[in-house]
């Protein structure tokens, strides 16, 4: 077992969905260990994905989750997508759900490619959750497993976006909104304030601001406007809900309706306590692995029936 503290070398790759280029961030499983899987994670609307998935924190053990589950034998990748982080942005559109779902489409005609495999297991968070649902409608033959974290259905009983919807204004017409430590920090207090430590909401506001000074309003826009824009009765693959216990983006009866639908009998919803919406930012973040570790890690139904 690799100590919390150890850093997993990673590499960049590049993808292309016509002529927008996306960048990919790979990390290998450890030496001497099986092959378990391969993990595509995937960012929601206010950061791009080596913050949120990469991120190294002075004694923070295991501070990136993409070096906890390489540790485990999990091959794992994450992109930025267009219109964030190293991914083009030069299109004059605002970036939403179902084109970050086309993203990964792209992304996964790479990574499939690339490693030889046929299936991954997908992890989306926030509106990164929404676009993986989407393209998990599209192509549930590459998708093995798919995680839906601080996901939304149609929006009932979310006071996020009650209160989302009043910036709506200021989003309509405009293709990006200003990224700053206040806006970092508006994350981070919104639900429940002292769920993160404020080191490490410092350091995620250096990483992500080395990246981007603003970022898209697509994605706000689609959850404000657009919702329900996933059918749960499409999602056929084996599907987790994960909440944390104080995340105001989706109401705990909107996502048990949705779950309900789901037509996959391996199906899971876990509410994570004292984590609010940025779960692999929040203090208990460890307890978060552990669900999603506890999912990927499942015997898939048929072994089991054998």
């Amino acid at each position: 077992m690799l100590s919390g503290d150890t850093v997993i070398e990673g590499t960049e790759h590049w993808a292309f969905k016509d002529d927008v280029k996306l960048f990919l961030w790979n990390k290998k499983r450890a030496l001497n260990t099986n092959h378990q899987g391969t993990i595509l994670f995937v960012h929601g609307s206010s950061w791009c994905s080596q913050p949120t998935f990469d991120l190294h924190v002075e004694g923070r053990p295991w501070s990136s989750v993409m070096d906890f589950f390489t540790s485990k034998g999990y091959d794992t990748w994450c992109f930025d997508n267009e219109g964030y982080g190293r991914s083009d942005k030069h299109r004059d559109i605002n970036f939403g759900v179902e084109n970050g779902a086309q993203d990964i489409v792209a992304v996964t005609d790479y990574i499939l490619k690339q490693d030889s495999i046929k299936q991954v297991l997908l992890y989306g968070i926030s509106s990164g959750a929404l676009k993986s649902a989407l393209f998990t409608q599209w192509h549930p033959d590459r998708v093995s497993r798919l995680a839906l974290d601080a996901f939304v259905w149609t929006g009932e009983g979310s006071p996020t976006l009650v209160e989302r919807k009043k910036m709506l204004p200021k989003l309509v017409g405009v293709n990006r909104r200003p990224f700053n430590r206040e806006v970092i920090q508006s994350v981070f207090d919104r639900d429940r304030p002292g769920t993160a430590d404020q080191k490490m909401i410092d350091a995620f506001a250096d990483a992500s601001l080395a990246l981007d000074d603003s970022v898209p309003t697509g994605t706000y826009i689609d959850m404000c406007t657009k919702l329900p824009l996933i059918d749960p009765l499409k999602i056929t693959v084996p599907t987790i809900i994960m909440r944390g216990e104080f995340d105001g983006i989706a109401g705990v009866d909107d996502l048990i309706e949705f779950f309900r639908r789901l037509p996959n009998t391996d199906k899971h919803f876990a509410v994570m306590p004292g984590v609010a919406h940025a779960s692999f930012q929040q203090t208990n973040y460890l307890l978060v692995y552990d669900v999603l570790y506890s999912f990927f890690h499942q015997y898939p139904a048929e072994f089991l029936a054998q």
